[in-house]
């Protein structure tokens, strides 16, 4: 399947109108004077009434018949203009080879970037499953979990596909700023997209100003944590403990290498006594490990 392109579709121009000689031959004779017997006999004045309403009917039939064609011939122009309609994000999705029916674990494709292309190929066979492309735009770092390919993008865009079929992106979202930071380098998308949790529920995207965390179901931002003033995290630099993704956090100035390291898990930024915050979806109801209703909040830095 091939998501429609994102070019306009081509301009057609509409039929030609008739013209008068198309109805010269339907123009009915002049209608008889009143009192005149173009038969020449009694009950001519009726005969005549009949046949000029007659007349009067057949052109209005013509005049709605002819009004009709152009909506005729509309109507296919309208449809095709809206499916060649432009996709908001320039996604091309393609599915090459559909995956047999097989457990789901079965099912997870491979993920790789060529060229503009995210690609997943089946894990047997080598075989190409589907490819996504963004109009303009180059794929610089990927994260696989059950049912998602995630992707980050050269303008700063994530986004998340569904994995086994390639048939739909589920969501995008863009970060201020990212797109001038990855441009600024090569090899900066490393380490900015990290799963936080075994089920992966939750996705954190690290860049130096902020990590900003989503919920992989439906994109939802759940929390923000800001680097402190004359800090930032470096993606790169990141290590897994336990639960846990270990941050660093350069500061200028700054030697205690307890202060250039921050610790979050799926439910924010792990410290003593925090009161987490739930991620579930909002028919899930109570906050996961908690008694109170789901919230988000931006942590403060430090």
């Amino acid at each position: 399947m091939t998501v429609p392109s994102t070019t306009a579709a081509p301009t057609v121009p509409p039929p030609a109108p008739h013209t008068a000689s198309a109805t010269s031959d339907t123009t009915p004779p002049p209608t008889p004077e009143s009192g005149e017997d173009p038969g020449g006999g009694s009950g001519g004045s009726g005969t005549a009434s009949r046949t000029t309403a007659r007349h009067r009917r057949a052109r209005r039939v013509a005049r709605l018949a002819l009004a009709a064609v152009p909506a005729l011939f509309a109507l296919p122009l309208a449809t095709a203009a809206q499916d060649s309609r432009h996709t908001p994000f320039g996604d091309q999705l393609t599915v090459h080879a559909p995956s047999a029916l097989a457990p789901p674990a079965a099912q997870e494709p491979v993920l790789r970037t060529e060229g503009p292309r995210v690609e997943a190929l089946d894990p047997h066979s080598g075989t190409l499953r589907w490819a996504h492309e963004r109009s303009g735009r180059l794929p610089l770092a990927l994260a696989a979990a059950p049912g998602h390919a995630f992707a980050l993008w050269s303008d700063g865009l994530v986004t998340d596909t569904e994995s086994a079929t390639g048939d739909a992106v589920r969501w995008h979202r863009a970060l201020p700023g990212l797109a001038d930071w990855l441009a600024a380098a090569p090899g900066r998308g490393t380490g900015v997209l990290q799963l936080l949790d075994p089920g992966a529920r939750m996705l954190a995207v690290v860049t130096p100003r902020r990590i900003t965390a989503y919920r992989t179901a439906d994109g939802d931002l759940r929390w923000v944590l800001p680097a402190v003033r004359g800090c930032a995290f470096d993606p790169a630099r990141s290590v897994r403990k336990g639960g846990a993704l270990l941050v660093a956090q350069p500061c200028e100035g700054n030697s205690a290498w307890t202060a250039e390291l921050k610790a979050v898990d799926g439910l924010g930024r792990i410290v003593p006594d925090r009161t987490p915050l739930g991620n579930d979806l909002p028919d899930h109801g109570q906050a996961e490990g908690t008694g109170t209703r789901q919230r988000k909040a931006v942590a403060q830095p430090g």
